[in-house]
Order: structure tokens, then sequence, then C-alpha cells
């Protein structure tokens, strides 16, 4: 049976939207079959970054403007009338620009529409400066087309770009303001379009936007297609009657003297009914009569209350019913009282409880630090044991009513020999860069070591869409690359992902063009050129991340790695002969296709770590090879962890792992031979600035010295020491207390991953 397509709508109600926004939202779903066939249903989104009642006067004109010269030219297809319409609402705009005063707010940014028109099951995207639009399809967020904000209304050399495609069941569409995306990120829309209806979608994005703090620009529109049965009616059957129902029939019955009989029963029926009816109206007409004989009684006089009796006689009721609250309150305040406390017994029992509770805990610790005693050393196995025992005491001791106050000192020695038994370390921060001023706000993503011909932190900023190299020495960023910049006959995007390859610093592009830059001196210098990949242009927006190994490192060659979800794999590519790009299609490192998109972070050594879930796995040959890290025992203190980032300086299978668990805000250290958990890292002094980590690498310590961790934050480059800080706990040797037995494979050399 044929099927239709109904879109499922939803906006932000108008009675929600901020004061602040100047947006303008449009929905035309038109009731005549002949226009719906020929110009579909029409869904204009019109935002603009100042705040104003003229600047919202004028986004309101632009959307009017769109949709009426839409529906008025018939002249050419859907394609070209929408071009021509955003014209027609730019040039509209320019005319009456002294008006709006568009001419002071283009200082701040343009006005951005975003159209959208549906036709059966054409899809027809354009957006026009500040204004998103996002594809959602199979789970999967696609931007159409490709905006570019620089450009907006009112424009003398519009040329706008229309996006066609075809629309399916369950594929959904966002019209948004970027103020709106900046704010919340592309992943909640997502998240909210794929678990709820349109209309309850835009309700919590725009809640979740106003909880933010989110001021100014907040239209969003978003439609979900949904499959409609087309069904047929036939019909319906009517009882064929004869014309005459009497036809045919005799004139007389069949039985002799049955007619006769018949209406002689008839005539005696009907005299007996008018007799009836006389005897009943002489009755009536008697008791009328019976009834004007009878006295009657005279029509009351009106009486009428003054003023003054009224308004005492309601004071007397407001005092009645006043008294009447009182007496009530009185009645439950003494029940309350003298009824519903605790009786003595119970008080005195409920405090002997906690007392001995309290005791309890006392006594258990000091079998674990009592004089002269310290079991967190000596038996790590059963200090944990009398630990979780007190802490167990100290819960019953306070939910009897024993004072936190009392109870706070006992529980600082459990949470210090809780810390010692898992290998908890305090670290000391320090701050080694600072990023200050500047056209656009700092925004760092991702910091890198450079090279091993220069050393030094390179950071990917997304604020200034560029990628900088730090110097430590002078305390100098260098320009590397920024979003716009031509080199070699090639013009770069946007800076998406970082990383080094033997002499080389990479650099993926938000068009998935490879850069390589090969510093030539310790100074800053270096050149910048693009280099070719098998197969990139085909790669989507959602690269999960990119990685090398060195295969000859006399001739600075290395293989190149990408997470790629599209294709589910990682894909490995390798490099030419001459090192001047990775001209052959890649091959999959993974022996099964499977879903790459949770993949957060990856770390290649000769095998592959990834971070997948908040898990960290690793790969040998392409294949799972059981490697599985033990965690400390300390779910008493804290929740288990859940990876985002890892990173090592060392080399295959020697030395440490070192993933960050934000949750927690500390970094766990893992044997990279067998998973083996070591210890943990948190600053000291309970600081939360690892709560704004972004990313990090590990430089390993030479001759005995500790690691060392640079980490970013969003405008600055700190440096932190992997050795306890004076004062800090003390790691009592890291101890198995779980009574897990970690199991790896050998340490031993392998070929490229």
């Amino acid at each position: 049976m044929a099927h239709r397509l109904q879109m499922k709508l939803g906006v932000v109600a108008e009675s929600d939207r901020l004061s602040s926004s100047a947006d303008t939202v449009v929905v035309v779903e038109p009731s005549i079959g002949s226009i719906s066939r020929s110009k579909g249903q029409l869904y204009v989104l019109v935002t603009a970054p100042v705040v104003g009642h003229r600047t919202q006067e004028a986004t309101r004109l632009a959307a009017e403007t769109i949709q009426n010269e839409y529906y008025y030219d018939e002249s050419a297809g859907i394609r070209v009338c929408l071009e021509k319409a955003i014209i027609a609402a730019s040039k509209r705009l320019s005319h009456v620009r002294d008006r709006y005063a568009l001419g002071s707010n283009l200082a701040a940014g343009p006005i951005g529409v975003g159209v959208a028109v549906v036709r059966g099951n054409e899809l027809y995207v354009a957006t026009v400066g500040p204004a998103e639009a996002y594809l959602i399809r199979g789970a999967r967020l696609s931007t159409l087309p490709d905006p570019h904000r620089e450009r907006g209304l009112p424009s003398q050399d519009l040329e706008p770009d229309v996006w066609r495609g075809e629309i399916s069941v369950g594929d959904s569409l966002v019209l948004i303001s970027p103020n709106m995306v900046s704010s919340l990120g592309p992943d909640e829309l997502k998240d909210a379009m794929l678990t709820l209806h349109p209309q309850s979608a835009m309700e919590h994005l725009h809640h979740r936007f106003v909880i933010a703090g989110g001021q100014g620009s907040d239209g969003a529109i978003a439609f979900e297609a949904s499959e409609v049965a087309v069904t047929h009616k036939g019909r319906t059957l009517v009882p064929v009657r004869p014309a005459e129902p009497l036809a045919g029939a005799a004139d007389r019955g069949p039985i002799p003297l049955a007619d006769s009989v018949g209406d002689g029963v008839a005539a005696v029926q009907a005299g007996a009914r008018q007799a009836r009816a006389a005897a009943g109206s002489a009755l009536q007409r008697a008791i009328h009569r019976a009834q004007d004989v009878l006295p009657q009684r005279s029509a009351a006089y009106r009486r009428v209350t003054p003023m003054s009796s009224r308004v005492e006689a309601q004071r007397r009721a407001a005092v009645a019913i006043l008294a009447f609250i009182i007496v009530a309150g009185g009645l439950g305040l003494g029940i309350y009282a003298f009824g519903g406390q605790r009786p003595p017994g119970d008080a005195i029992a409920s405090v002997t409880s906690g007392q001995k509770a309290l005791a309890d805990a006392r006594a258990t610790l000091t079998k674990v630090f009592g004089p002269g005693i310290d079991l967190v050393d000596a038996d790590p196995k059963k200090a944990f044991d009398l630990l979780t025992a007190a802490d167990a005491s100290l819960t019953v001791a306070e939910d009897a009513g024993i004072p936190v106050t009392t109870t706070r000192p006992l529980r600082a020695q459990i949470v210090t020999g809780i810390d010692r038994l898992s290998g908890m370390l305090d670290v000391h921060d320090a701050v080694i860069f600072t990023f200050e001023g500047g056209e656009a706000p700092f925004d760092l993503q991702q910091v890198i070591r450079g090279p091993d011909r220069d050393p030094v932190p390179y950071v990917l900023d997304r604020g200034t869409q560029s990628v900088y190299r730090i110097s430590l020495a002078d305390g100098k960023a260098t320009l590397v690359l920024r979003a716009g910049q031509e080199a070699a006959g090639a013009t770069a995007d946007e800076p998406r992902l970082l990383a080094v390859g033997g002499p080389d610093l990479l650099i993926l592009d938000a068009r998935n063009v490879l850069w390589r830059w090969r510093p030539a001196d310790t100074t800053g210098k270096g050149t910048l050129v693009p280099i070719p990949v098998n197969g990139s242009t085909g790669w989507g927006d959602d690269v999960r991340g990119i990685g090398t190994y060195v295969r000859n490192a006399e001739d600075g060659l290395y293989n190149l790695y990408v997470v790629e979800p599209s294709e589910q794999q990682i894909l490995a590519f390798s490099p030419a002969r001459d090192g001047s790009g990775f001209p052959v299609p890649p091959s999959g490192r993974l022996a099964t296709a499977r879903a790459v998109d949770t993949m957060t972070s990856l770390y290649i050594d000769g095998d592959i770590f990834v971070v997948e879930n908040g898990l960290i796995e690793r790969f040998v040959s392409g294949r799972s090879d059981g490697w599985e890290p033990t965690l400390p025992n300390d779910t008493l203190l804290r929740k288990s962890p859940v990876f985002t980032l890892i990173a090592s300086g060392s080399e295959r299978r020697k030395g440490r792992l070192y993933g960050f668990d934000p949750s927690n805000r500390r970094v766990l250290a893992l044997d990279k031979a067998d998973g083996r958990f070591r210890e943990q890292f948190r600053l000291a002094g309970d600081a939360r600035d690892w709560s704004d980590l972004r990313s990090y690498y590990v430089v390993a310590g030479v001759d005995g010295a500790p690691d060392k961790l640079v980490w970013i934050s969003v405008d600055g480059i700190h440096e932190v020491e992997l050795e306890a800080a004076i004062g800090g706990p003390a790691a009592s040797g890291s101890p198995d207390i779980s009574g897990a037995s970690p199991s790896g494979p050998n340490a031993s050399a392998a070929p490229a991953p």
C-alpha cells in the first residue's frame, strides 16, 4: 500500500522565548492540495546576534518577505525560487537599512537565515549567515549545507547555496541559532532529537540553554519525518427495499371473516379511548371548581434588611470562623507537642546504640593506627577490612544522632588510610604558559609534544581556529596554521586534530585536508604544506582521532592511522617512498569492523590503545588481546573510574600508561605490559583545576626521575611532576587489595600495529 510522509514539528513557544532574542520563526504548511504538491511545506528561521526592538522587526520583515516571494513565484523550481526569495529579502533589508539601524548593528554580526522546504520526499535546505542546519539520519549528525557566518543579510553580492536531498522516515532536520549550538554543543542536540519528540526536544534544549545562562539569539525549528498510510474507503452498502411495501399483497386476508372481526375490534378500541378521554376531562373540571371554593391567603409584604445589620452579621460570621481556626490549630499543636514526641526510652536507646557504634569505630581504628601500629604497611588486606568496618560503624553512629563534628576526625583517618592503600599521591601543579589578549577568547582543545628535533608543546586553539608552537624558553607563541591561511597553493580550514609522526607535526582540518609542519630548527621556523591522503575526501565530519607509527626513522617515514566511524574501522595508511603523502588505499587495523563512534582517545606505540565507552582496550594484530587494567579498590571513597584520555612517554610494553578519570579528577598509572594498577595522582590541596583538563601528553623521566604530565586548561599550559608532593599522603607500595591477579602478554618486540 502506498505511503506518504508527515512532519512532526517542534518549535519553542513565543511565551517561552527570551526577551533578549530578536529571532523570528515561520512555519507554513499549506492546506490547499495544489500548493502543497507544487511548493511543499516551508520552514524559515531568521536570527540576529544583536538585541533590540528594531532588530526584531528586521528579522520579521525578512521572514515575511521570504514566505511571500517563495509562494508567489511560480516561474521556476523550488531551488531557484528559494534563492530568489532570499535575495529579495536581502534587497529589502538593504532598502530599509537606516530605518532599522542595521548599519550600526552589522558591526556585531549580520542577520542569518535558515530555510527548509519539504515536498513529498524531497528536502531543500539553505543557510546564509549565522544560522545552522543539522540533518540527523541513522543516529548521525550532519551539517547541511556548510555555513559561512561571515556573510549574511543584507549583502550586495549574495549567492545562496541550496542543498537538495531525499528525506526518509525517521530523518530529522533542525534549523537553529549558532548561539544555542555553541552553548549546548551538537552532541546534546543529537541526543535530544534521537530520544524525544521534536517538540519535547526543542523545549528541553531551550530549557538547558536558559539554565546555562544563555542570552540573545535562541531561535530553533525541528521536524521529523514519520510514515502515514494512505487508506482507501469503499462505497457504503445500502440495503435494497421495494418501492411499495405492500406491492403484490392480496386485497383481503385469506381467512374467512378475519377481516370483519379485526375491523370490529378496532372500532371497540377507538370507542373506549374516546370514553376515557371524556371521563378524564369531567374529573379535571370538578377538581378545579373545588379548588376555587377553598379560602386563599394574601401575598406577604417584602422586607428590606438595612446595610448596617447585614455588615454586623458578616462580622459575626468572620469572628466565628477565625475562632474555629484558632481552636483547631491549638489542638493540632498540642497533639504534635505532647503526642508526637518519641518516648524517652526510644531516645535513650538510640543514643546508647550511637555511642556503642562510635566506640566500635574508635576501637577498630586503633587496631589500624594505634601506638606503634601501622597495618596499612604491615597487612594491607586486613587494614582494608578494618577501615571498611569502621566506616560502617560511623554511618550507624551518625544515623543514631551522633554529631558529624564528632565523627569527622575519625572519617579523616579512614580517608587517609584508603588513600594510602589505593596508592593515591598528591602532586603540585605549575602554570608554564598562559594565553592573554587576542582578537577572540582562547579555547584550547589539544596539546601534543613536538617532533624530536623540536620537543616543545604544540596546541590547537578552537577560539582563534589556530595551531601554535609554544617556546617555554622565552614564553612566546608562534603561529603554525590558522583557518584561511594559504600555503603551497591551498587554503587551510579550521584545524581539528593534531599528531606527531617522525620529524613532522600533522594537522587535520575541517575539510579533512592533512597538513604537514616540519620544523627547520628550534626557533619556530618551518615549512607548512598539504599532503595527499588516499580517500580523505570521503571521510565525514566525525573523525575521532589520528595517530602515527614510525616505520623508518632514518628516512622519516611513518604510518598514518585514522579512527573513521563511517568505515567502522581504524584505517592504516602506508607512506610513499619519498614521504610526499599516503597514495595507497588504506587497510583496516581492526580484524572485524565495529562501531568506533564512542572512541575518545588513541595512543599507538607498536600496540594500539583506545578509550571506548570509558574503558581502556589494547589491540594487537587487529584484535583485542585480553589486556585489562586492574583498578584501585577505593570505591568506599570514589566512584569507579570512567576514562576519557590516555597517554604515555615510554616505549612499547615498557613504563606506564596514564589514564584520566574526570569524574574523580585523578590520573591513574597502569603498567603497559600487563595492565597492573601502580598508583594514582590528584592535585594537592584538593584543587579543582583538573575539572578543566582538556588534553595532555607525558614526558618520560630519565635516570630514575619521575615522569612529567603536561596538560592544558581553557587558556593555559600546566606541568605536573608525577611524584608525591611534600605533605601529601605517601603510597604504601600500591598493594593489591582487590584480590585480582592481573595477567597480560609478554613484553616482546613486534612489527608495526
